[in-house]
């Protein structure tokens, strides 16, 4: 996958260039938070599912953390046998707005680098965590940027990227970082290419809006897209987010980092994660 002395980070290219060989699939920017799925059976059904559903690529929240070197080895063996890869996953405790987690961040991180490389992962989703009673949003920030400069040079060691991703106050109250317009402003003043946003449309449009102007503005520091509409977290075309404007302003933009899917089917999950991403990728190449 990623190295140091890597190819444009973000692209197609520079994610394909350690997938394990699979079947076809015209687009393979698509892939699926596979926790969505969890409630509807176990890890290795949801892997054939998304796998029918023409995906090459699944995210984690951490599952592969838990497992023994045995099970490992099995679900790696299971994911080539499908051609499916993992491209990003969630997991790290610290938060990054934390200034008590700011000395032992680097090496955090540098373990859960690590953890994710035993999957083949090398695309590492960060929270900011809870925020500290009597800090202001200011110094929050503050500790943010001096915490990921640090974290910078960890990914560069590890060959690991990493995307910043807000979550909205309705679902974590606690959070300090709950807009894609705190993380830009982080990822500017930080200035590693190795650190970008995870742009989560659902999250962002509970409590903020405004998703294609954001996009417009900020499109060259976007890394990830996470999809699923509002309310409900269901598929596109359930709610109130107009996803075809978005998918063409993406093609439009020239696009081509990942898109996952993180949504509940409210439907049999391989048309719907099929259908999810046939729509996607149509609107995306008419703008292209």
């Amino acid at each position: 996958m990623i190295t140091s002395t890597f190819l444009a980070p973000w692209s197609m290219d520079a994610i394909q260039a350690g997938a394990q060989p699979g079947p076809a699939v015209k687009d393979h920017r698509f892939s699926v938070m596979i926790w969505t799925l969890k409630s509807r059976g176990s890890f290795e059904q949801n892997l054939e599912r998304v796998a029918k559903a023409g995906y090459r690529y699944v995210e984690l929240i951490g599952e592969s953390l838990r497992w023994s070197d045995a099970e490992t080895a099995h679900m790696l063996a299971r994911m080539d046998a499908l051609g499916i890869s993992v491209d990003a996953t969630s997991g790290l405790v610290p938060g990054f707005a934390d200034p008590a987690a700011t000395a032992t961040y680097p090496e955090k991180l540098k373990e859960f680098a690590q953890a994710a490389q035993r999957v083949r992962c090398k695309r590492l989703i960060l929270f900011s965590g809870k925020r500290v009673q009597g800090m202001s949003d200011q110094d929050h920030q503050r500790v943010s940027i001096e915490t990921l400069k640090r974290a910078a040079d960890v990914l560069e060691q590890t060959g690991t990227n990493a995307v910043l991703e807000p979550i909205d106050r309705l679902e974590n109250p606690p959070i300090w970082m709950d807009t894609v317009e705190q993380a830009f402003e982080i990822v500017e003043a930080v200035a590693s290419p190795r650190i970008k946003v995870l742009y989560d449309l659902y999250h962002e449009q509970r409590t903020h809006g405004n998703l294609i102007e954001k996009l417009q503005k900020n499109i060259h520091s976007v890394g990830l897209i996470h999809v699923a509409d509002v309310p409900g977290r269901h598929e596109p075309g359930t709610g109130e987010i107009h996803y075809a404007n978005i998918y063409r302003k993406l093609g439009e933009l020239k696009y081509d980092g990942m898109i996952a899917m993180e949504f509940y089917p409210t439907g049999e999950i391989v048309e719907s994660l099929r259908g999810a991403r046939l729509e996607a990728s149509q609107a995306i190449q008419l703008r292209r």
